[in-house]
């Protein structure tokens, strides 16, 4: 039995999962939110542009929710943000440059004025009412990342967000160990900490090591640097800046999110470049190719991001040169692999040269490996433990690292989104569920394409529609006109002129008989010609088309 006075950890998203970060924490009368991360679409979910959490149980308990606090900035912890203030407006809490991010995609949805963003900086704490909230420096592959210590009546919870201990960041600001150590000591009733790398033994690499590759890499290219790399890795697109200077380039950023953040980023003192080193893409026609590196987006290989569209000759400024070198400075999101190896293959069709993580170390990750992650917990040996920020193996995996570390298993909660965790000074356990899942975003439609709708486009997308078109004379319930049959993705008419001209015979037939028999209700008449092509056609062709009769009274 829990007691009365706990407190509850809610996930919302990001557990079994990668992306859609955000996590409840509610005391009382008093919830904090952490993150509001989006989810990039499988491939069977057709039209949909990104995923947001589904935030219910928020709205049903808006007046209790004090504010939003950010770990960093990287899409599946903010990119929700623009969708969900809109519903719930509350106060935004984050670090310099993640909220500067934020204030950048606010300007996009044209909802900047209505936001209330707090920017803050590591060491400071905010209090709420019951609940207080202190930021904690942390290194990752973006700039001002921190960790979450959220201060309870009933304990100390700490959330990593997504770390690694990067003993020399680029920044020279390194995690504040020091502080998670005295945490630690102090008492942590619960940890969550990133699963991410949880299957990776050793330690991860630092970030400066990109920059010894990235210098050597340039050394001796006669023609142009392209190089493709996440936008909000700042500490990544400094080191290319550097290697670049060093070498005698000049630096041109070339895609929307690139040239956004990059702006944002140097604008707040994150990201250095001389304003002489710096070019627009109009201007890379002005200096010799051996002047030049451009700094893009489309390390994933996504079709509309700019270096698909370089690779595939769609961009409009960058055309590939003699002896340009390709460097993709990032690693495949799972699910992704296909769409890179289709823009390395095309760049290599178009005689370019290509470096990407397979051939040299172009790229490390910014989250922690295992020596990492059993290090946060001897600092931390906290009374409670939840894996976070993982598919549902790495949850599984991080459980078992800390029973290996000597955490009885029963203080290990293993939580699928939307589960509530009840955590007491005494006891802890699962408690119920509440309303959590994913609402799809498609061009400015939020929510409006569900299940129902993915589930006919995977239909249409995979047998095509046929579409029968007829006229009835509604005075002598004859066939005025028609059948027509139109398809779109099934058939070519003209490939399949015997198997159309049948599919109006039955169509006919049908009519006929309903007709005949004084059946003359439209929806009769639909479902009894559907049923019969639908039948036909599996016979002959093993597919189901969808099939739309249209009956016209004249």
């Amino acid at each position: 039995m829990i007691e009365k006075h706990t407190i509850k950890v809610i996930p919302l998203g990001g557990l079994g999962e990668i992306g859609k970060n955000i996590t409840a924490i509610e005391y009382e009368d008093e919830i904090i939110v952490i993150d509001c991360g989006m989810g990039f679409p499988d491939e069977d979910m057709y039209g949909v542009d990104l995923i947001i959490p589904d935030i219910r149980y928020l709205l049903e308990h808006n007046k209790k929710v004090k504010g939003i606090f950010l770990t960093h900035g990287h899409e599946d912890h903010i990119g929700g943000i623009p969708y969900i203030l809109k519903q719930l407006n509350t106060p935004v809490y984050g670090t310099k440059l993640t909220i500067g991010m934020i204030e950048n995609k606010l300007k996009e949805h044209g909802f900047l004025k209505e936001a209330e963003l707090h920017p803050v900086q590591a060491g400071d704490t905010i209090e709420l009412g019951k609940l207080k909230v202190e930021f904690i420096r942390s290194t990752h592959s973006i700039a001002d990342a921190c960790c979450l210590a959220v201060h309870t009546p009933v304990g100390k919870i700490l959330h990593t967000g997504d770390f690694k201990i990067d003993y020399t960041p680029v920044d020279g600001l390194t995690m504040d160990l020091e502080r998670i150590s005295q945490l630690g000591k102090e008492g942590v009733l619960l940890l969550l900490a990133d699963s991410t790398n949880v299957e990776r033994g050793g330690h991860s690499a630092s970030e400066q090591s990109i920059g010894e590759t990235l210098q050597r890499l340039f050394n001796n290219v006669k023609g142009r640097i392209i190089v493709a790399t996440f936008a909000s890795n700042i500490h990544r697109i400094q080191q290319i800046i550097n290697a670049s200077v060093s070498h005698g380039r000049k630096v041109a950023f070339s895609g929307r999110s690139m040239e956004n953040i990059s702006e944002v980023a140097k604008n707040l003192g994150y990201l250095h470049l001389a304003e002489e080193n710096s070019i627009s893409l109009e201007e890379i026609k002005n200096y010799p190719n051996h002047q030049v590196t451009i700094i893009t987006t489309g390390s994933q290989g996504e079709p509309m991001a700019a270096l698909a569209r370089i690779a595939f000759s769609n961009h409009r400024k960058i055309k590939i040169e003699t002896d340009d070198l390709f460097i993709i400075s990032a690693s495949p999101i799972p699910g992704n692999d296909k769409l890179i190896a289709r823009v390395i293959n095309e760049l290599y069709k178009k005689g370019a040269e290509v470096i990407y993580e397979a051939l040299e170390d172009v790229h490390v990750s910014g989250h922690a490996y295992q020596e990492e992650l059993k290090l946060i917990h001897t600092l931390v040996h906290p009374k409670y433990f939840m894996p976070a920020h993982g598919e549902y193996r790495h949850l599984i995996h991080h459980k078992r690292l800390a029973q290996r570390l000597g955490m009885e298993a029963s203080r290990i909660f293993v939580l699928e989104t939307g589960q509530v965790l009840e955590v007491s000074d005494e006891t802890a356990g699962v408690t119920g569920k509440v309303q959590s899942g994913n609402i799809f975003i498609d061009g400015i439609g939020v929510g409006d394409v569900g299940n129902v709708v993915l589930r006919d486009r995977k239909h249409l997308a995979q047998d095509g529609m046929l579409t029968v078109v007829a006229a009835i004379e509604k005075e002598t319930y004859q066939i005025a006109g028609g059948p027509d049959i139109i398809t779109r993705g099934f058939v070519y008419v003209k490939d399949s002129e015997e198997l159309i001209e049948a599919v109006k015979e039955i169509a006919i037939t049908v009519l006929e008989e309903c007709l005949k028999n004084k059946m003359t209700e439209r929806a009769v008449l639909k479902v009894n010609m559907k049923k019969a092509i639908e039948r036909y056609l599996y016979e002959k062709t093993r597919r189901i088309p969808s099939i739309f009769p249209i009956i016209l009274e004249v």
